[in-house]
This record gives C-alpha cells, structure tokens and sequence, in this order.
C-alpha cells in the first residue's frame, strides 16, 4: 500500500493521531474523532486495530503481515489493522502508512479505567506506550464507564444502544479537550517534557468530577481465578472472548476453564485508582522503565557473588 498524498494534510492544523484496543467501531473512538472534527482545530488520522483487542498487553505482531484497509470515517482520515494496539501505533506513527509523523498519540477513550496493575495488561495503554517508545508524545484516554454500579444498574448500562453510549463518551471526550489542546501548545512551543507518556483515567461522574489529580500508578487490581465449566455456551460471552472459537471446534477430550472476577483490591494511599474513585480525572505519567517496589539492590549486590562463588566450586 503507498502513502497517502500529502496534499491531504492540513498543514497549519497539528496531526493527531488515534488509536485504541476496543476496536475500530468502538463508540469511545468514535465519540473522539467526533469531537475533535467538531473543533475544526485539528488534523485528524486513525489507525486502529478491526476488532476488540482488550487486555492484549503491549503484545506485537511479528511473524506475519498486517491487512490494512482504509474507511470511511467523516473528518479523519482512517485505516483499520489486522494487528494488536501496539502494532497500530508503530504502524501510524512510521511515516509509511501516512505521509507524517502526527504530533500526538492519543490511545482510546477506552470503555472501563485503566488503574495500578491493570496498565500492565491494558492494550489502550500499550498503544500510548508504543508510540512513546517510537518518541512520539502520547496518552492513554479511560473511562470508568461502568465504575461504581450496582448490579441493577451495571445490567441497565449494559442494555443501553450505540446512541446513547455515544453521548456518553462524547462527553467524557469534551472534558478531556483542554488537557490535550494544552499538551498540543506545549509540544508547539518545544517545551513539552521527553521521558514519559500519560495515562489519563475518567471518573464515571463526569458532570460532577473534582478535577484534574496528578497521581501515581498504584497497585490495585482485580483479583480474578478460575472456574473449570463443561460446554463453551456455559463459559458466556468471557470465554468466548478468550478461545475465539466455537464450541463444534472443541474436542470433547479438551478441558475448558473460564476466568471469574473474585473482588478488588484498592490502595488506600493517593493512587491512581483510589483518586479515580473519589472522583478525579487522574493524570499519571507512565515510562517504560519497570523498577521492583523496594530497593533490592543491597540484597542482589550480597547474595549474586556468592551464587557465582558456588558456580566456581562446582567446576572445580
């Protein structure tokens, strides 16, 4: 495939580029392509992989090539991939799919926070990280869309229809517009720090959020088991989700085992998730460093020579 025409850039407008792991379809893109065109302040790519990719990682495509395929998309100019979130980012932001590198990665808006240990298993915030690592600036946008219902209420969000998602998300992409025209001024002017990208959650209460809250990546996570199930209609939507397959391609001799959410564990310090929950819109920059949580530095420094000294005994 060749790179688009450079003629259809808009020169004096800064080149956004987005991308998420729910989709292409994903209401939560779609909501934020809306709402950038509607400003008329931008230049507008997406590059995003063709179905739901969520909790892929940072996971990339090595051993074969990526389908790309051009859509329609009013306002941006779009490429749906065969590949993982990651593999979208480094694909946009390569100058071989487009004609430039864009100015800002923007990674969502994902549907559900992306806290402490989730940022781990998160593909919105791989896709970010990705772009990041390539030295392009990026965020990682989530919504805590379901964050604090009741079951009642998580069974009535879940009937509701592409509309009123839509408006949803819509919303919670125009209180994310000052942060990112502000970023988009920083990077302008040359003044907009390297070394990190920022990973951005969305109370679900947006109409009554306290704010914007720098914070730091905590340890929370849900805590999640495993439940051994007899047929693949048994295992839900979850299941499916994981083999991608149907049950007349299961052998019967197979043992099938679907995953179940068993509770939550939540900092009580000023984390991410913690301040998420108190209602503020997190601000926390990530890096692709990962560093244990204490200083074993002194222990390593102490027990390394002596495994090396048995390593000596031994081929004596």
């Amino acid at each position: 495939m060749e790179k688009l025409d450079s003629s259809n850039s808009f020169e004096q407008r800064p080149t956004i580029l987005i991308t998420n792991d729910d989709g292409i379809e994903a209401p939560g893109l779609k909501a934020l392509v809306s709402v950038l065109v509607s400003t008329h302040q931008f230049n507008l790519l997406v590059c995003a992989p063709q179905r739901e990719m969520s909790a892929v990682g940072h996971s990339i495509t090595w051993r074969r090539p990526l389908s790309v395929k051009q859509v329609d998309m009013h306002g941006a100019t779009a490429f749906v991939v065969s590949g993982t979130p990651a593999d979208c980012a480094s694909l946009g932001v390569s100058s071989v799919l487009f004609p430039s590198v864009p100015d800002l990665v923007i990674s969502g808006i994902n549907q559900g926070s992306n806290c402490g240990y989730h940022i781990v298993y998160s593909g919105t915030a791989a896709a970010a990280r990705e772009a990041f690592l390539n030295g392009v600036p990026a965020v990682s946008i989530s919504y805590d869309y379901y964050g604090g219902l009741n079951s009642e209420q998580l069974e009535k969000m879940l009937r509701l229809d592409a509309k009123a998602k839509t408006q949803d998300y819509a919303s919670a992409a125009k209180t994310c517009l000052p942060i990112i025209s502000a970023i988009l001024v920083e990077i302008k002017n040359q003044t907009y720090p390297q070394g990190f990208f920022l990973n951005i959650d969305l109370p679900r209460d947006l109409a009554n959020h306290k704010g914007y809250k720098l914070t730091k990546q905590g340890k929370s996570m849900l805590k999640i088991g495993w439940r051994q199930i007899t047929s693949n209609v048994q295992g839900g939507k979850s299941l499916s989700t994981v083999l991608e397959t149907d049950a007349s391609s299961i052998s019967q001799e197979n043992l099938l085992f679907c995953r179940e959410l068993r509770g939550f564990k939540v900092d009580n310090d000023e984390s991410d998730q913690k301040c998420l929950q108190e209602g503020y819109i997190t601000i926390t920059p990530l890096g692709a460093l990962t560093h244990p949580d204490n200083d074993c530095q002194a222990y390593f420094k102490d027990w390394l020579p002596k495994v090396a000294q048995q390593m000596r005994y031994r081929d004596d």
